[in-house]
């Protein structure tokens, strides 16, 4: 079999139907009334953050990147974090991911937050907020709020998560 190779590129206007036709495809209508959605409700996703991943000429995945603040520190917020079927599991997620983190830093970014799974975004980077020290506008799991400290010995963020900055 051989290996897929990926061309990750910053997203542009005409990727939009595609990227979200793939979200509602992945996370179906239940998605807007996520808490993490709610955190990027009303709230443009940054595009110089957010990545596409393509096989050749195929769309096959996305991530955003959206402002937000944690108390009163700047940070982002990863997701939808979106991947084709016919391209799961072959490493793209990781990729798209491991760009959005190493160009957030490279703007100046402190922090990435997440809900997600730890044993896959572990490894990228994430570790788990300690409960109650980051809130975000709805329930969710406490061992799912996630985040990376870009700059190494940056104490994490504290305080309620809020879409936007100001």
């Amino acid at each position: 079999m051989l290996a897929l190779s990926w061309l990750i590129r910053n997203e542009t206007p005409e990727d939009l139907a595609a990227i979200e036709a793939l979200q509602a495809d992945a996370f179906g209508p239940g998605r807007f009334a996520k808490t993490a959605f709610r955190l990027r409700e009303g709230v443009d996703h940054d595009p110089r953050l957010s990545f596409v991943g393509m096989s050749g000429d195929v769309f096959a995945g996305s991530v955003w990147l959206t402002p937000i603040t944690i108390g009163g520190a700047p940070s982002q917020l990863l997701g939808p974090l979106a991947v084709a079927p016919a391209f799961k599991n072959k490493g793209l997620g990781r990729l798209l991911v491991n760009q959005s983190l190493k160009t957030a830093l490279a703007f100046g970014e402190r922090s990435v937050l997440l809900v997600g799974d730890a044993p896959y975004y572990g490894p990228l980077g994430f570790e788990p907020v300690p409960p109650g020290s980051i809130t975000l506008p709805g329930p969710v799991d406490p061992a799912r709020v996630l985040v990376a400290n870009l700059v190494p010995g940056s104490p994490m963020p504290v305080g309620q998560a809020r879409g936007g900055r100001g």
